[in-house]
């Protein structure tokens, strides 16, 4: 489990293909208190990590996650949003957030609004979201401030704006969607999923 507080932000050094797998090779802050078989979120999607170097650390990403998220469009350079699971104990600063990807979105609109940016993002999957409720957007908790079907918007902080990478966002852009857990089971309730 996670928060969608986003504890560092990762650089891609290395992509490899395995099969229908993606090798993702990542250098990131936390690097050293890491261990294999760990999990952390890459932009907000549950990976474990397999092997540690002095320099990075791989995670894989099957073909299905590939196919659910934006991880296959990464580029070496690329930033990654990580966090790392919750603790037992800790407090839940964010909302809970599985880590479990349920679609991808596309940036539809950046506004400066000056002191926070609104994002609009547009998505096609069979889920909700409602005016004051959380989403997580590339493994970031945020609330939403406008819902309409099937797009809704978000007001940016600058920290979380400066301490993400939402600061490279562009419209057209591919983020991963994880809606909210109440949300999801009220949509399969009514037998929108």
């Amino acid at each position: 489990m996670f928060t969608g507080i986003i504890e560092a932000e990762g650089q891609v050094i290395d992509l490899k293909k395995d099969r229908t797998n993606l090798e993702l090779f990542i250098q990131a802050p936390f690097k050293d208190e890491l261990k294999i078989d760990q999990s952390v979120a890459h932009n907000g999607c549950c990976l474990t990590v397999v092997e540690i170097t002095a320099d990075w650390y791989r995670v894989t990403a099957i073909d299905e996650t590939l196919q659910k998220t934006n991880l296959g469009q990464l580029k070496i350079g690329d930033i990654v949003n990580l966090e790392r699971c919750t603790k037992i104990g800790d407090r839940l600063d964010g909302h809970i957030v599985q880590g479990h990807v349920d679609a991808t979105g596309e940036c539809a609109g950046i506004e400066n609004q000056d002191g926070s940016t609104i994002f609009t993002f547009r998505y096609t999957a069979n889920h909700i979201t409602v005016e004051k409720g959380s989403i997580t957007v590339n493994g970031i908790s945020l609330t939403v401030v406008n819902s309409t079907d099937k797009e809704f918007s978000v007001a940016i902080i600058p920290f979380t704006l400066d301490h993400t990478n939402l600061r490279h966002l562009k419209v057209g852009d591919t983020v991963n969607l994880e809606f909210d857990i109440i949300g999801k089971y009220v949509a399969k309730l009514q037998g929108m999923s």
